[in-house]
Formats: C-alpha cells, sequence, structure tokens
C-alpha cells in the first residue's frame, strides 16, 4: 500500500512563505502524479498545483500561479509545495494526493490522500 504524510504546515502572517512536504513511502513506484489540494471550512476541496512524477510536468490553479512551486525528489519519495505571498484566503488544511494515471485538477482521480497539514495565514 502506500502512505503519504504532510509536514510543514504552521500560522503565518500574510505575506510570509511557507514549504510543505510530502513523504511518500510504499508502493510509490505506481505513481503518475502528485498533487496538492487545500480544503477551508464550509468549502469544497479545491486543485492547487500536481506534477508528474517521471517527467516533473506540473501545472498550477489560477490562484495560486505565480505564488506556488511544487517540485520532487524522487530519491526521497517527496514531493514540496512551496508558497509565497501568502493570504488569508489561502487559509486552508492542505492535502498531498498521489494518482496512478492522472495529473488533473479533479480530486475524484486521486486515488491516495495523506492526513492533511493546516495552514493558517493572518492578516
Amino acid at each position: 500500500q502506500v502512505q503519504l504524510v504532510e509536514s510543514g504546515g504552521g500560522l503565518v502572517q500574510a505575506g510570509d512563505s511557507l514549504r510543505l512536504s510530502c513523504a511518500a513511502s510504499g508502493r510509490t513506484f505506481s505513481f503518475y502524479a502528485m498533487g496538492w489540494f487545500r480544503q477551508a471550512p464550509g468549502k469544497e476541496r479545491e486543485f492547487v498545483a500536481a506534477i508528474s512524477w517521471s517527467g516533473g510536468s506540473t501545472n498550477y490553479a489560477d490562484s495560486v500561479k505565480g505564488r506556488a512551486t511544487i517540485s520532487r525528489d524522487n530519491a526521497k519519495n517527496s514531493v514540496y509545495l512551496q508558497m509565497n505571498s501568502l493570504r488569508p484566503d489561502d487559509t486552508a488544511v492542505y492535502y498531498c494526493a498521489g494518482s496512478t494515471y492522472y495529473r488533473g485538477s479533479d480530486y475524484r482521480h486521486y486515488n491516495y490522500w495523506g492526513q492533511g497539514t493546516q495552514v493558517t495565514v493572518s492578516s
């Protein structure tokens, strides 16, 4: 099986930066892509960014484009999300997800999920 564990969340001020990490274990060779999603209270789960596991192709939500960078380290089985110029509306639980066949924005196509890490941005 696969396990995903996120870390790096916390309380920051508007304008600050944060780097989220996701460590994968288990059958990681089955991954086609990894993604980051977020969910704020009372809102639906929202796509943030995704990266292919092999070639490194990326895609981003418009809401974070230019402020976020997703990267991976295959040797460490890890994926990262660097978020800059954080805003209060970035406040959410951030989830790491893995898909065996898809690198898009629809969370329903991701097979594996971490437990989430809270990011709170104060104004």
